[in-house]
């Protein structure tokens, strides 16, 4: 496993997604995930599964401190009482006493952030969360964020892949020392039949989308959390450290289209 390090974190290049896992189903992903070596999970209020992200991560053979975990508050959310409120029901429903990142999970322009950054802050000097960050900020509403947050922000949690590769976030981010984590970072499984990536990858044995995931682990202070329920798949998403690509080849796969972008984006939630 390689790690990106910022500041005084130390967060695993790959961890697991949980967006759209419920039930058994999330609880024997998050469990197969850590008995594979993963050391790195994302969940959200939204998500409606942080209480079986808990339990399997209770459950594992792995000690919790060995294991970044994330969560994120739910934009309705996004007051100071409510951080507050919602936080500590989040951290009963996962069973730990603190997670290592606290996010709000979407901007919400109703509410001035500098409320939402000091419920964070409070919280942090609690010992309920390690760091604070947020999601699907753009960089001018990032800017504004940190302008308003009283502590540092770890971290940005975006949408982020080849045809999508938020490269003046990404610049901006490295020169703010933070975090970026690439959410749907292989395009909503748009990615597994691409070609470049196909021609790419039999250079060095891999899949279409374990040369997505290793572009991105490239890229610097980049994580990714890629979403997978079978054993396989997951097994296959964290096996991306053995080979390194060409900055030629990072250049190649770097192919920014907004059309594409959202071509893959609709073709998930139509099922297609």
């Amino acid at each position: 496993m390689e790690y990106v390090r910022v500041r005084d974190a130390e967060v695993p290049a790959i961890g697991l997604g949980t967006w759209q896992l419920t039930g058994e189903q999330c609880y024997e992903a998050v469990s197969t995930a850590l008995d594979l070596g993963y050391r790195h999970v994302d969940t959200a209020q939204l998500y409606e599964n942080e209480r079986e992200v808990g339990s399997a991560i209770a459950d594992a053979d792995v000690d919790r401190e060995d294991v970044f975990l994330t969560t994120k508050v739910h934009p309705g959310n996004a007051r100071y009482d409510d951080v507050i409120e919602s936080t500590r029901e989040s951290l009963e429903r996962l069973d730990t006493g603190y997670v290592d990142l606290l996010l709000l999970h979407w901007p919400a322009p109703l509410v001035s952030f500098r409320g939402t950054a000091r419920a964070m802050a409070e919280l942090r000097d609690e010992g309920l969360i390690r760091h604070a960050g947020v999601s699907n900020f753009r960089r001018w509403r990032l800017k504004r964020a940190r302008e308003k947050s009283p502590i540092p922000l770890l971290a940005d949690q975006v949408r982020l892949y080849p045809h999508y590769p938020h490269r003046t976030l990404r610049e901006y981010c490295r020169s703010a020392e933070m975090l970026v984590t690439a959410y749907s970072p292989l395009a909503h499984g748009g990615l597994v039949d691409d070609g470049l990536l196909g021609r790419i990858g039999e250079r060095y044995g891999k899949t279409p989308a374990q040369v997505a995931l290793r572009w991105i682990t490239q890229l610097d202070g980049v994580t990714a959390i890629p979403r997978s329920t079978s054993r396989e798949h997951l097994a296959q998403n964290l096996a991306v450290f053995d080979f390194e690509l060409t900055d030629a080849e990072m250049e190649r796969i770097a192919r920014p289209s907004l059309l594409r972008s959202a071509g893959l984006f609709l073709r998930n939630e139509m099922g297609l």
